[in-house]
């Protein structure tokens, strides 16, 4: 099933990508730099540019998808990547996955939004490695069904 990677242009984001990327999963990358694809879609990863706050844009790529992997640190990293303040973006991310109707949404950050009607796990970045962390989200992304926050392992 389809998977979005939204910040995948962010170290952390294109790690999960890469981890993610196989020959039995079709993988999507939101970014917001033309100059971070090639790397991206060597890898067979469909890739979309685009302002990372912008609603529309982010709804647009991940339409039929499953699955909404947002990395919240691809919002405040001091890249020129998004015309909205970072928590205005984040809410954007949820209504658009609410708009592309993505099943599940994995966010990869502290602070997560809620997201209604789509399963949800939170990936914890604290005291993690990228591999790890990516790890994880690709764990979360195999299953059948999302542990509930309190299984979800957040560590």
């Amino acid at each position: 099933m389809p998977v979005i990677v939204v910040g995948a242009d962010h170290p952390l984001g294109e790690v999960i990508a890469r981890k993610l990327a196989a020959p039995e999963r079709e993988v999507r990358a939101f970014i917001s730099s033309a100059n971070s694809h090639g790397p991206l879609r060597s890898l067979g990863i469909k890739v979309a540019i685009g302002d990372l706050s912008d609603e529309s844009h982010v709804e647009a790529a991940a339409t039929s998808c499953f699955t909404a992997v947002f990395v919240e640190p691809a919002l405040g990293d001091g890249r020129e990547l998004a015309f909205a303040a970072p928590d205005a973006a984040a809410r954007n991310w949820a209504k658009a996955a609410l708009g592309a109707r993505v099943q599940r949404v994995i966010w990869v950050g502290n602070s997560a939004p809620s997201i209604n009607d789509a399963e949800m796990a939170v990936v914890a970045i604290d005291s993690r490695s990228q591999e790890e962390i990516a790890e994880e989200v690709a764990m979360l992304d195999d299953l059948a069904q999302l542990p509930s926050s309190s299984e979800a392992s957040n560590s």
